[in-house]
Formats: structure tokens, C-alpha cells, sequence
């Protein structure tokens, strides 16, 4: 997705900041994207609306710039994003933190380049097409992943489309490669090759990513007892998940809902799922990830990403102390029910 225009940005800034102090008490819309994960199963069965008491609005958007954009008009007060978008949002000025892990990603974003291509590896990017959601995770390990190879970023035609156009563009034979995530990721890999995983970047270059769930703060501020029983809700879907993961099988509810939410097949969510890490909530809020001010884990991550994303002239400044958008409060109370 493109950046916002600073002039534009601004007013939606005071916009989202109004929103969150005047939101309707006991409504909230939350915003998702299509990552197979457990809380999918919370959405279909109306749990985070029982546990909270609150009237859920949920928005589906197809990529994580749409989200922020979203957020930062104040149509929405709580969405999913990946870290890349928590930085560029964080870096411009949003009135937003980071409350959630909703994955360590690991092996589930990665780069397919089309059977035929004549690319094995990313040096071979060089000229080709690559279709990729801008300010998401897979834009940022795009560039991570081009610079390490040593290809300039400027020498490869590097597209800004949403999951569901990379799986219109890969059809129609548009673009030569794409890093995406489920469910368009096994769509394009029946008919191509995977040479990287954001995992593998991960671990090569140090430069982790995740996707998270972002708040308006003012909003979340004047409504945390649903933001704890919020987070409660999806920490006792990954805890199922985790705990019975046999059970997320083809044709049981739980894998039902996900393919309902996010558009996927039934048959690729199990395979898919077991591609993520999902976090317990003591972890999320110990310095591995929500805790530890500027040198917990996530605020660490968010640095680096923003730091890169400068660098390709994605957002023009950057923080100097990236935990002020970073509240592990409200995990480190959130609790799973026996």
C-alpha cells in the first residue's frame, strides 16, 4: 500500500484522536485482514461479543496499509497489521500501539516465483516482476531480502497489490514472482517455487517480522476491561490451537470458521496454520516481545523495520524509542480459562 501524504495524514491523526475520545461506549469495530489464524474460530462463533459484552463490527480489508488508513481516519479502532505497518503507522504519528502478537510469522510469508521464470534465487530478481503489498511484512523482507542478495531494489519492477490481486496477476501471467501469505501463498506455489521464507530472512539477516493487533490508544485507554477480555478471547483460541492441534482438522468447526473468514480452503488451513508460531501470554508480555521498553523484542523489531523502510524512502522519518507504541499491559492480564 502507498504512504500517506503528511497534509493528509495530520488530519487523520486529529480524526482518529477525536474518534477515540468520543467512541460510542460498548461498540467497536475491529479490523482483519486474511491471516489464517485461531481467533478466526472466535469471530464465527460470536465469543469475543459473549466475553465482552460489546457490539463487534468486523471489517475484512485486503492488506495491512488498507488497515491503517482505515485506523488513522477512525473508521476503526482496533485492526491487524504486520510489523511493517506498525512501524510506518508509529513512524508517522498515529495515535496507535501495538497490543498483540498475533503470530511470530516464521515460515508462513514467502517468496514464489513462477515456474518458467528462469529465477532459482533472489540474485536473479534483477529486471523481473514482483508483486508484493507495500508497507506490509512481505514488502519489508522483499527489500531485506534484495539487498542481502546484493540487487539493488530499483532494478526490479516492484508492484504494490493486495493478496487478492497477486492471485489475479499470477493467473493472468502479470508478474514473474510475489511474497505473500495464505491463502494466496498455496495458490501461487502450485504453479511455482519457493527460494525464500521470511523465516529463513529472518534468520540470516536478524530483521524479524510479525503481525500484530494494533489499538487506538485513546480508545483503548477509556475501554481496557474489553481489551483484556478481547485479548482473553483469542489467547484461549491459540491455547486450543496449540493444545489440540489434531484436532484443527479438515472439517471441524474451528477449521470451517477459518476458512470462512479468510476466503482459504478448507484443506490448505491446517498445513497453513502450522507455519506460525502463536504466542502464549506471559511471552507476549515479557521483553521477548511486548515487555521490556526500548529493548524488548517487538519495539527492537519495529526499530529495524522502520529504520529500513527510510532507507527505501517508504516513510521519511523514524523514532527515536519505538516502545512508546508498544503496551504489553493488557496481555499480561489477559487470561485463558480453563
Amino acid at each position: 500500500m502507498t504512504t500517506f501524504a503528511p497534509r493528509l495524514l495530520a488530519a487523520a491523526v486529529l480524526s482518529a484522536i477525536a474518534f477515540g475520545a468520543h467512541a460510542q461506549a460498548k461498540e467497536v469495530t475491529i479490523a482483519h485482514q486474511d491471516m489464517v489464524v485461531p481467533w478466526r474460530y472466535a469471530q464465527v462463533t460470536g465469543e469475543i461479543e459473549k466475553s465482552t459484552g460489546y457490539k463487534i463490527n468486523f471489517r475484512k480489508f485486503g492488506g495491512g496499509g488498507d488497515v491503517i488508513r482505515a485506523m488513522a481516519s477512525g473508521q476503526v479502532q482496533i485492526g491487524e497489521a504486520g510489523s511493517a505497518g506498525v512501524a510506518s503507522a508509529l513512524s508517522q504519528g498515529m495515535p496507535v500501539e501495538l497490543v498483540w502478537i498475533l503470530d511470530d510469522i516464521a515460515s508462513a510469508e514467502a517468496m514464489v516465483v513462477r515456474n518458467g521464470s528462469g529465477v532459482n534465487a533472489v540474485a536473479d530478481l534483477k529486471g523481473k516482476k514482483i508483486g508484493v503489498p507495500f508497507t506490509s511484512t512481505t514488502h519489508f523482507h522483499t527489500l531485506v531480502a534484495l539487498q542481502a542478495a546484493g540487487v539493488n531494489p530499483s532494478d526490479v519492477k516492484i508492484l504494490n497489490m493486495r493478496p487478492p490481486e497477486i492471485a489475479a496477476a499470477w493467473e493472468r501471467g502479470d508478474i514473474d514472482a510475489t511474497f505473500v501469505w495464505e491463502p494466496v501463498l498455496s495458490k501461487v506455489k502450485a504453479t511455482g517455487k519457493q527460494i525464500v521464507s521470511s523465516g529463513q530472512i529472518s534468520k540470516d539477516t536478524g530483521k524479524a517480522t510479525f503481525d500484530g493487533i494494533i489499538a487506538n490508544k485513546p480508545w483503548a485507554d477509556a475501554n481496557a476491561d474489553f481489551m483484556v477480555k478481547f485479548l482473553s478471547a483469542i489467547a484461549k483460541a491459540d491455547a486450543s490451537y496449540r493444545a489440540n492441534t489434531a484436532q484443527w482438522s479438515v472439517g471441524s468447526p474451528m477449521v470451517k470458521a477459518v476458512a470462512q473468514v479468510t476466503g482459504a480452503a478448507e484443506a490448505d488451513v491446517p498445513p497453513a496454520m502450522a507455519l506460525y508460531r502463536f504466542v502464549p501470554p506471559a511471552e507476549q508480555a515479557s521483553p521477548t516481545w511486548l515487555g521490556g521498553g526500548a529493548k524488548g523484542g517487538a519495539a527492537q523489531s519495529l526499530a529495524a523495520t522502520a529504520a529500513f523502510l527510510k532507507t527505501q524512502g517508504t516513510i521519511a522519518n523514524t523514532l527515536p524509542d519505538y516502545s512508546v507504541g508498544v503496551n504489553p499491559a493488557y496481555a499480561a492480564k489477559a487470561v485463558v480459562a480453563p
